[in-house]
C-alpha cells in the first residue's frame, strides 16, 4: 500500500503543519491574502514563475482569516468588498472613539513625567530572562495557550518581543496580536484597544517604563486588560514605574529579570526572586 500523501498547510497561528488532507484555499504570504485554488490571478502569476516561494494553503476560510489573511479581490470579490467595508468602518470608529475620549485621557502630568525622567531605557534581553518569562506562563497546571504581545518602538523592546513571539510559537502557543506604540501619544486609546481587541489568556510586555506607564492607565480605564494576567521583561522591574502609573494600576504584574529571576508588583512595591539553583524549580510569584 503506497504511503499516504502529506500536505503542508498554514494554521490559524500562522505556523505551517503537515496534513493528510489538501488545503481548500491558497494564499500569498507576503500579500497576506487568500483565495480559490483556481484564482485566475494566482494561476497567471504561477505560470510566469512567480508566487511559488510565498504560496501557502489553508484548510478553510476561518483559518485563513484567523491567521491574518484577507480575501482576494479577483476571485472573491464579494468577500473582499465586505472585508474592505469592515476595515473602513473600524478605522472610522477608532478615530471617533479616540476623539471622544480625548477629554478624559488619563495622561500623566508633565511634572510627574519630569520627576521620574531618569527611569532606565530598556537594555537588550538575555536568554535567561526570556526562559524565565516563558516559565511564568507555562508553570505546572497552566492552561495559557494564547497571548497578545505589546512593545514600545525602541530596538531592545522590539527585539525582545520578536524573540518571545518566535519562542512561544515554536513551543506550540498562539500569538493573537503584536502591537507597538511610541513613547508619546495623544490619548493612548488606539494601542490600548488593539492590544485588547482579542481575548488572550495572557499579555506579554516589552517596553520602556515612561510610555508604558501612560498606556497602562488607558488600559485599566478603558479596556478589560488585567495586570495579573500580564508578564513583562525586566525593563518594567522598577518601583518608580508603579508610582508613576498610579495606585493599583499595575498591581499583580509579574516579570522576569535579566539573570533569570522573577519579580512581582504588589501594593506599590516590586518584590524580586533570585533564579532557582541549577536543576531546581524556579519560584513563581503569585
Amino acid at each position: 500500500m503506497p504511503p499516504e500523501r502529506a500536505y503542508t498547510l498554514l494554521g490559524a497561528d500562522g505556523v505551517p503543519y503537515r496534513s493528510t488532507t489538501p488545503g481548500s484555499l491558497g494564499g500569498h504570504r507576503r500579500g497576506r491574502l487568500y483565495g480559490r485554488l483556481d484564482c485566475p490571478s494566482a494561476l497567471r502569476a504561477l505560470a510566469r514563475g512567480h508566487y511559488v516561494a510565498r504560496r501557502v494553503f489553508f484548510p478553510d476560510e476561518t483559518t485563513a482569516i484567523r491567521a491574518g489573511y484577507r480575501p482576494c479581490a479577483v476571485c472573491l470579490p464579494a468577500r473582499y468588498a465586505r472585508w474592505k467595508r469592515s476595515r473602513e468602518s473600524a478605522s472610522i470608529m477608532d478615530t471617533l472613539e479616540e476623539r471622544q475620549q480625548q477629554h478624559r485621557s488619563p495622561l500623566i502630568p508633565a511634572s510627574d513625567l519630569a520627576e521620574y525622567g531618569d527611569l532606565p531605557f530598556p537594555s537588550p534581553h538575555t536568554e535567561a530572562e526570556l526562559t524565565a518569562l516563558i516559565d511564568l506562563l507555562r508553570y505546572p497546571g497552566s492552561r495559557i495557550e494564547t497571548v497578545s504581545v505589546g512593545h514600545s518602538r525602541d530596538d531592545a523592546s522590539g527585539t525582545a518581543a520578536e524573540a518571545f513571539t518566535t519562542a512561544w510559537q515554536a513551543g506550540g502557543g498562539t500569538v493573537l496580536a503584536v502591537v507597538d506604540w511610541p513613547e508619546s501619544a495623544a490619548s493612548w486609546l488606539r494601542p490600548a484597544t488593539r492590544l485588547t481587541r482579542q481575548t488572550p489568556d495572557a499579555w506579554v510586555i516589552a517596553a520602556a517604563p515612561l510610555g508604558f506607564a501612560q498606556l497602562a492607565r488607558r488600559l485599566r480605564r478603558n479596556t478589560d486588560w488585567a495586570p495579573d494576567r500580564t508578564v513583562a521583561f525586566t525593563s518594567l522591574q522598577d518601583t518608580r514605574l508603579l508610582a508613576l502609573a498610579g495606585a493599583d494600576v499595575l498591581d499583580g504584574l509579574r516579570g522576569a529579570s535579566a539573570d533569570g529571576g522573577t519579580w512581582s508588583a504588589r501594593r506599590g512595591w516590586v518584590t524580586s526572586w533570585r533564579p532557582a539553583p541549577t536543576g531546581g524549580t524556579a519560584a513563581r510569584p503569585g
